[in-house]
């Protein structure tokens, strides 16, 4: 995997398509490596015509000689100022996409580097927290900081319930395979993820900011969404000029994987469009 220096650390990216195609830059959200995007949403961008690059965060990817038991607090300013380098160095401007904390990441470089942004799309989009899921977040950071590892199965029962929609969750063959898939994926809180965690909480409500935003905006909230509420996303939608807001039945905050036909289609008909 390549990697760009950029202020000061090794961000390791993905390059798909034909370089000549519109430019899109999909950014994960806590925790996450960028080839999570690899299974639905990269063939289907690229089958489209586009050129995709997907990246790990600050923090995700492994630094060489650094003790994984620390990570300093990374900021969302860091992380805005990494995927604009990225964007640059790729020949930007480019179409954004981004979930969870990815989404916080493209509105705020919406704001700061609209020169290097075309359009956004925002999943699981918030201009500010809430009490249960700060509260959630500093119960992650206490486990990493008193090295409590949960049992892998009741790591993969609570995943599941936090990120799916009782919905998928009521078959009983797809629930057998979305629990096997977090069993295999249950790990400790990683050092990275652990200076990612609470990035959001630390900046603050950005309601009224938002509305300085003048890029093509979509935000598509999930119905069933636990860790990022859907009316979250819809109040990101109507404080931005011109946004649009759709939701996506039956969906948990992994909606982008429980329905990435829909989910894709939403994207690709709005990108389409610009």
């Amino acid at each position: 995997m390549p990697a760009l220096s950029v202020n000061g650390i090794a961000l390791h990216y993905r390059e798909y398509g034909d370089a000549d195609a519109p430019l899109v830059v999909l950014v994960q959200g806590t925790g996450a490596k960028g080839n999570v995007w690899s299974l639905h949403q990269v063939p289907e961008f690229v089958t489209a015509g586009y050129r995709v690059i997907t990246y790990d965060n600050r923090g995700i990817s492994p630094v060489p000689g650094q003790n994984d038991s620390f990570c300093p607090e990374i900021g969302v300013g860091e992380l805005v100022a990494d995927l604009a380098q990225l964007i640059k160095h790729a020949g930007g401007p480019a179409h954004v996409i981004g979930t969870s904390l990815g989404a916080r990441i493209v509105q705020e470089l919406a704001l700061a580097h609209r020169e290097l942004v075309r359009g956004v799309i925002a999943m699981g989009a918030h201009a500010r927290t809430e009490a249960a899921t700060d509260l959630y977040s500093a119960g992650e950071q206490e486990l990493f900081d008193r090295r409590i590892a949960l049992p892998t199965k009741y790591q993969a029962a609570v995943n599941a319930m936090l990120n799916l929609s009782p919905a998928t969750l009521r078959d009983p063959a797809t629930a057998r395979d979305w629990l096997a898939i977090f069993e295999h994926a249950a790990a400790p809180i990683s050092s990275g993820e652990r200076g990612q965690l609470g990035a959001s909480e630390r900046l603050g409500d950005r309601t009224e900011d938002y509305r300085a935003i003048d890029r093509p905006l979509l935000v598509i909230g999930f119905a069933d969404d636990l860790i990022v509420p859907p009316h979250l996303g819809r109040e990101v939608a109507d404080a931005v000029p011109g946004a649009r807001y759709v939701e996506v039945p039956d969906t948990g905050h992994l909606g982008y994987l429980e329905r990435p036909g829909e989910v894709n289609t939403l994207a690709l008909d709005f990108l389409a469009g610009l």
